[in-house]
């Protein structure tokens, strides 16, 4: 059976406390961390998260992978050497935002450093926006969560396009570039990702299915790793 990672989302934790729940997150089973940020371009209600003083506060509580997605407009190398320089372990940035030459340089930039390097698929943006760009990335992330079921805060559905658009890309990645993963983030908790994990994912990113659940962050990380095992054997992954 496929072992789907689990990334411990940041962008619904206690930061008071911020090292303390990241850790009771990777013993209690999630093999990931995954950082928000933002500049004040792209969602600012997460400017003041997720950059290379919250991933220095946890790195020495976690020998795991960090990830920071940023979300922005722009980035430069001294950003990225300040994510490596805390132990970053991936840069994830958003696909519409950065095609072309910038984008080669930020993923040399990122391997000068010892980094791997994603590209995220924001709420509507085309597929397209990779077929260039993916043989040379780690990590197709996507970001799947919807308008309608959502309060806007804590609690968010999944779009009608998502299980379309997995499909398409896990095709993408199996007949371009097999070593990169397919992460999908946003909407998801233990009893609704089923139809998502059937179309194969490599990394599940759950945020307040994990830091909010009723039962504490270690019963949320085993609701949420029971219900993708269980998706996994039913579905025959590997």
């Amino acid at each position: 059976m496929k072992h789907i990672k689990i990334a411990a989302g940041l962008a619904h934790v206690n930061y008071g406390n911020i090292a303390g729940v990241v850790k009771e997150a990777v013993e209690a089973g999630a093999d990931y961390v995954h950082s928000d940020a933002a500049d004040m371009h792209d969602l600012k209600n997460l400017q003041l998260m997720g950059g290379h003083q919250i991933i220095q506060g946890i790195r020495p509580v976690t020998d795991k992978m960090i990830e920071c997605h940023f979300y922005t407009e722009t980035c430069d190398r001294l950003f990225i050497e300040k994510l490596a320089d805390v132990g970053t372990d991936m840069l994830i940035l958003p696909a519409e935002h950065f095609i072309g030459a910038q984008l080669a340089y930020i993923i040399n930039y990122c391997r000068e450093f010892g980094m791997k390097f994603g590209l995220t698929l924001g709420c509507y943006t085309p597929l397209c926006f990779v077929e260039e760009s993916i043989y040379d990335i780690d990590r197709l992330h996507l970001v799947v969560h919807g308008v309608d079921e959502t309060d806007g805060k804590d609690n968010w559905g999944w779009r009608r396009s998502a299980i379309d658009l997995v499909k398409r890309a896990r095709k993408l990645i199996d007949e371009k570039n097999p070593k990169c993963e397919l992460a999908i983030d946003g909407g998801l908790r233990h009893n609704n990702m089923e139809p998502l994990i059937e179309c194969n994912p490599d990394v599940i990113v759950l945020s307040s299915a994990i830091f909010k659940h009723p039962d504490g962050i270690a019963a949320g990380v085993k609701a949420c790793r029971e219900a993708i095992n269980t998706a996994a054997k039913k579905f025959n992954l590997k």
